[in-house]
């Protein structure tokens, strides 16, 4: 973790993985809005899968909420069922690798066309 000490201090920055599980389900449920049973109800589904600690404590990592927010916001507001928000936060994942891989061989074909001129 980094903290960064502002201009007051009594205020900090901290960063953290946004891969790193942290968080407690009772938290999650918090931030969330939603009750701990449905987390593990999600996770019984296969929806979710968080982390376990040494103790089997779920913990959750910032990039897991924000894809259960995703999740909720396509069944809360758009009427998708959780099946179909499965599938499209699945297919969402897959385009950004894909773009991912995409930007890396445009890339490799400019690095390519610039060693050709030298």
């Amino acid at each position: 973790m980094n903290y960064k000490e502002n201009a007051r201090d009594d205020e900090y920055e901290i960063s953290i993985s946004i891969h790193k599980p942290i968080f407690h389900i009772s938290a999650v449920a918090q931030m969330i809005g939603i009750h701990q049973q449905t987390l593990r109800s999600y996770e019984k589904q296969g929806i979710i899968r968080p982390a376990r600690s040494d103790g089997n404590t779920r913990l959750y990592s910032v990039n897991e909420i924000e894809r259960l927010r995703q999740m909720l916001n396509l069944v809360n507001e758009l009427g998708v069922n959780l099946a179909g928000a499965e599938v499209i936060l699945r297919m969402r994942e897959q385009i950004e690798v894909l773009q991912d891989e995409l930007n890396d061989t445009k890339n490799e074909i400019e690095r390519l066309k610039r060693n050709k001129n030298f």
